[in-house]
C-alpha cells in the first residue's frame, strides 16, 4: 500500500502532461462542442480515458526504458523519411498550437485588462520564453500548478448549475454520432486536443529528464530502472490522464447546460466562453466580471504551462533528430540549438496571431490539426512500444497493445470521415 506522501512524490511528468492537455485549445474545443451539440459528445470524456492513458503510458515507457526521447528512438530504428516526416508534423502542429494559445491568453487577459491585444501577445511571448530559458522547468511548473487549480472552476460549476443528472449519465455512457461535417470536425478536434502529438514527445523526454535528475542513467547511457519504477510511472500517467478527462467532462457539461440550453450554440469570442462560468459567481453583484476573471485566470495559467510544453516537445523532437544537445536541465550556453528551436517556434507561433484568424477559432483549428497529425504518430508509437528489440522485458502487453492500436483506428476513422463529409451540412 502506498502512503499519501509517497503517492504525491510519485506524481511528475504524467500529471504535468495531463494538466497541459487541458490547455486553452482544449478549453475552447470542449466549450464549443458543449455549446454546439449539448451533451451529444459528452461520452468522449469517458471513452477516451483508457485510450489516452494507454498511448501516453506507451510513450512514457519508451522514454523510461530506452533513456531517449521518441524522435531519438525513431532515428535509431526507423528510416530517415519516417523520422523527418514525424518531426515536420510535430513542428507544424505545435507551432500552430503555440500561436493559438498565445492569442487565447491575450484575448482572455483583454477581458479584464483594457490593454491592446498586440501588446498582450508580445508580453506573454516574452514571459514564456524568459521563464522557459532562464528558469528551471520544475520550479516553473510547480508555480504554475497553482494557477491550474482554476480549472476546478468547471467541476465546481457542475454542482451549482441545475444539470439534468439522468441525462448526463446517459450521455456519458452511451455514445452518440452524427454523420455530418460539423459533428465530425469538432469530434476530431476533441480527440486531437486530448490525445495530442506534443504530449507524446513531451512525456517520453521528461521521463528521461527525471532519470537524469535521479542519477538513474548508467555510464553506458542506459537507464537503471526496475518494475517499481514502471509501476510508479503508470500511476503518475493514469492520474494525469484522469485529471485531464475530469476537466474535459466538466467543461462540456457546463458549456452544454449554461450556453447550449440558452441558445448560445457558437462560441465566437473569449467573452462567449467565459459566460459558461457565470453561474459559479451569480451570487455576486458583478457576476459577469468575476466569470471573466475566473475564465481568464484559467486560460492564462494553463496557457503559460502548455506553451512551454508545446515548444519544448517540438525542440526535443528536432534536437534528437539532428543529434543536438537537448534538455531543459541544460543551460542556454550548453544547448543553443535546443533553446533556439524553442525560441523560433514560439516566435512563429506569435506571428500566426496577425494573419486575421479569431483566437477562439484558431484554438479549435489547432485541435483538429492535432487530431489528424496524431494518427501516423500513434502508428509508430504502437510499433515501437511492442518491439522486443527496443523495449526488452518492458514491451507492450496484450492490453496496452490493443488499446493503442484501437486508438490509431478510432482517430484515423474520425479524420477520414471528417474529410469525406467536407462540404456537407
Amino acid at each position: 500500500m502506498i502512503s499519501l506522501k509517497k503517492f504525491f512524490k510519485i506524481l511528475g511528468p504524467g500529471v504535468v502532461t495531463g494538466a497541459a492537455d487541458d490547455d486553452p485549445s482544449g478549453i475552447a474545443t470542449y466549450s464549443q462542442t458543449g455549446a454546439q451539440f449539448g451533451y451529444g459528445q459528452l461520452w468522449t470524456a469517458l471513452f477516451m480515458l483508457p485510450f489516452q492513458a494507454a498511448v501516453q503510458e506507451a510513450c512514457a515507457r519508451i522514454g523510461a526504458v530506452t533513456g531517449k526521447g521518441i524522435a531519438a528512438v525513431v532515428k535509431e530504428h526507423f528510416s530517415k523519411k519516417i523520422l523527418y516526416g514525424l518531426v515536420i508534423l510535430v513542428l507544424v502542429a505545435n507551432t500552430i498550437n503555440i500561436g493559438a494559445d498565445i492569442g487565447a491568453m491575450a484575448a482572455a487577459a483583454n477581458l479584464i485588462i483594457p490593454i491592446n491585444f498586440v501588446f498582450l501577445t508580445f508580453f506573454f511571448t516574452a514571459l514564456v520564453l524568459t521563464l522557459e530559458i532562464f528558469t528551471s522547468y520544475k520550479v516553473y511548473a510547480n508555480i504554475l500548478k497553482w494557477l491550474c487549480l482554476s480549472l476546478f472552476a468547471y467541476p465546481v460549476t457542475v454542482f451549482i448549475i441545475h444539470a439534468p443528472w439522468g441525462t448526463l449519465l446517459k450521455s456519458t455512457l452511451i455514445p452518440h454520432f452524427e454523420f455530418s461535417f460539423q459533428f465530425l470536425f469538432i469530434i476530431t478536434g476533441v480527440l486531437g486536443t486530448t490525445i495530442s502529438p506534443y504530449m507524446f514527445f513531451w512525456q517520453a523526454s521528461e521521463e528521461v529528464e527525471e532519470e537524469k535528475a535521479d542519477n538513474l542513467i548508467g555510464w553506458d547511457k542506459k537507464p537503471r530502472i526496475g518494475r517499481f519504477f514502471i509501476r510508479n510511472l503508470r500511476i503518475d500517467n493514469f492520474m494525469g490522464m484522469l485529471f485531464s478527462e475530469v476537466g474535459t467532462w466538466a467543461i462540456i457539461v457546463v458549456a452544454a447546460t449554461v450556453l447550449n440550453a440558452h441558445g448560445i450554440t457558437n462560441i465566437a469570442t473569449s467573452a462567449d466562453a467565459a459566460k459558461a462560468l457565470e453561474p459559479l459567481v451569480q451570487t455576486f453583484p458583478n457576476a459577469g466580471f468575476l466569470a471573466k476573471l475566473l475564465f481568464a485566470t484559467g486560460i492564462i495559467g494553463l496557457g503559460l504551462l502548455a506553451v512551454p510544453v508545446l515548444a519544448g516537445s517540438a525542440s526535443y523532437a528536432l534536437s534528437e533528430a539532428l543529434s543536438w544537445k537537448e534538455g531543459l536541465s541544460l543551460k542556454l550556453k550548453q544547448a543553443h540549438g535546443f533553446y533556439g528551436v524553442i525560441t523560433i517556434a514560439t516566435l512563429i507561433g506569435l506571428l500566426i496571431n496577425f494573419i486575421g484568424i479569431d483566437p477562439i477559432k484558431a484554438l479549435v483549428y489547432a485541435a483538429v490539426i492535432n487530431g489528424v497529425v496524431a494518427v501516423p504518430l500513434i502508428f509508430i508509437i504502437a510499433l515501437t512500444a511492442k518491439n522486443k528489440k527496443i523495449m526488452g522485458d518492458y514491451k507492450s502487453g496484450l492490453l496496452s497493445n490493443t488499446l493503442v492500436w484501437l486508438t490509431f483506428i478510432g482517430m484515423g476513422t474520425a479524420a477520414i470521415a471528417m474529410f469525406l463529409t467536407f462540404g456537407r451540412n
